[in-house]
């Protein structure tokens, strides 16, 4: 697998190695030699031997579409036909690290609630495995009326004890199912519209997505890409199918002399009416480019203070959570205890 980071440290040293006067085969070779990746430095040995029988750097790149996305070779190419590649390899540069970062962020944002709700439930299933169990037979032979919360802690024991297995072997059967039906277009479609319907994670969605849109498709039309090459190409890079969709249907209607902007206003729920505006604004002054770097700024930032505010919100939601499952364990263990002491103390 090749990595974000090696496709970066290739676009941004290959630029800086061109700007330096090196010839192209030699600073791809250079790359080679210093990067980590078995599977990246096997490729460039093989785009270094197109290079040498006359290929291009952008027809090199293009056999390995697994590896290199059209954005990456498109821009390339650009580069090449226009005599700019360096300058086109730092914007695909900074395209990559804005992108990687951005994402970066939001997966961060989520990394802390699952760790932690994984070890709620970890802790409550090793209690209900090693602890309760030797628990049981002493409240069983307790000659008291069991409180409701000490009789649901034990079934839920029980039931671990007696059908574990069964209910692991079927939480790998429905993981394997969803992974397998999450694959399918119109199920990933369906989610995606559900996702941006949801309360917080509709907004990083919608923000993440703007974001990316409005600062790929800048950094294509800034490197001389025609806008409908460039959105064709921005729609490929984008995760959600709903955007995708959207910014496909963007593609035909600027082929027919539409504006982009002109498209943004209808479509208010995927695209507010600042983002439509400020595209107008570039549209009208010929600088469509700076305004789409300004929006992506503007989502950016967006993105960064909502998972920021994300993370706050779900620490105290979290803590009561934990808090909730350990008093009810407590509360089920030394109910039958306390109930049994004042029955002797009788």
């Amino acid at each position: 697998m090749v990595s974000h980071l090696d496709k970066l440290f290739f676009a941004k040293h290959l630029a800086m190695m061109i700007k330096a006067g090196l010839p192209l085969k030699e600073g791809v070779a250079t790359i080679e030699e210093q990067t980590a990746s078995k599977k990246f430095r096997r490729i460039l040995r093989d785009v270094v031997k197109r290079l040498e029988n006359g290929e291009s750097l952008g027809e090199s790149l293009a056999r390995y579409p697994k590896i290199f996305s059209q954005l990456f070779i498109d821009m390339i190419k650009m580069g090449e036909q226009s005599g700019n590649l360096e300058r086109n390899l730092d914007y695909l540069a900074d395209q990559i690290e804005k992108s990687f970062i951005l994402r970066r962020k939001v997966i961060s944002a989520m990394i802390y609630p699952v760790i932690i709700l994984t070890s709620t439930f970890g802790l409550g299933a090793a209690l209900s495995l090693f602890i309760l169990p030797k628990l049981i037979p002493f409240f069983k032979s307790l000659k008291v009326e069991l409180p409701l919360p000490t009789k649901i802690l034990l079934f839920i024991t029980e039931l671990i004890q007696n059908y574990g297995l069964f209910f692991l072997f079927g939480a790998i059967l429905l993981i394997s199912f969803l992974i397998i039906i999450s694959r399918l277009r119109l199920v990933r479609l369906i989610s995606h519209k559900i996702i941006l319907k949801m309360p917080v994670a509709g907004t990083v969605s919608k923000n993440l997505n703007l974001a990316l849109f409005s600062r790929t498709l800048g950094t294509l039309i800034r490197s001389g890409i025609s806008k409908v090459e460039a959105l064709n190409i921005t729609a490929e890079t984008l995760n959600n199918l709903v955007y995708q969709k959207e910014i496909k249907e963007i593609c035909s209607k600027v082929q027919s002399g539409k504006k982009i902007s002109s498209y943004l206003k209808a479509k208010k729920k995927l695209f507010p009416a600042t983002f439509s505006r400020m595209v107008m604004v570039g549209e009208k002054t010929g600088n469509l480019e700076q305004s789409l770097f300004y929006l992506s700024e503007f989502y950016e930032k967006e993105v960064d203070n909502t998972t920021q505010r994300l993370s706050t919100i779900l620490e105290p939601v979290l803590l009561i959570i934990i808090g909730l499952i350990v008093a009810f364990i407590a509360v089920s263990i030394i109910s039958p205890i306390y109930q049994l002491t004042r029955g002797l103390q009788k």
